[in-house]
């Protein structure tokens, strides 16, 4: 039997982004109770010319909404990037989840060979659903979490393999 382009992609990345609002929910409690500014986690960053938190969040909210879009010929929606608070983070997962909710299954029939191309500085990149998915997609939306996470535990928030992967 052979897992369906519709449960490595919603399936999966819904249920890790469940598991990153956690995660944020811990580190909001984590900044309260040690006093610490939230900006301070929300701008933090593993080194000096790495992008802050939030632009993780930011990316692994963007794959998800453009894996879903893309792999059933809809339309990437565009978000603006104004968060600055928790409050913010969690309404940007939450969006993210909401609209990947919109999505059927049977919108994924199909989408393994879909041509897909986007457009980057550095030239177009060409794939077919099934390799957007599996080689541009999973590992981008990946690196990104695991980097906000490691941000957070960077920064003291205990967290550990349960958290990031969920019960």
């Amino acid at each position: 039997m052979s897992i369906s382009i519709y449960d490595q992609s919603i399936g999966t990345m819904s249920r890790m982004l469940t598991n990153l609002d956690n995660i944020v929910s811990k580190a909001e409690s984590y900044a309260e109770e040690k006093k610490i500014e939230p900006s301070v986690l929300l701008q933090s960053r593993l080194y000096p010319n790495m992008f802050n938190f939030i632009f993780q969040i930011q990316v692994t909210t963007d794959m998800s909404k453009s894996c879903a879009a893309r792999l059933t010929g809809s339309e990437v929606p565009k978000w603006a990037d104004y968060e600055e608070t928790f409050a913010d983070v969690h309404l940007r997962i939450k969006k993210a989840i909401d609209y990947m909710a919109t999505f059927k299954p049977e919108q994924f029939e199909g989408s393994e060979t879909r041509d897909i191309e986007l457009n980057m500085r550095s030239g177009t990149l060409k794939f077919n659903g099934q390799d957007f998915l599996l080689n541009f997609v999973l590992p981008n939306f990946y690196f990104h979490m695991t980097t906000a996470y490691n941000i957070l535990r960077h920064n003291g928030l205990d967290v550990g393999k349960r958290d990031f992967l969920g019960g």
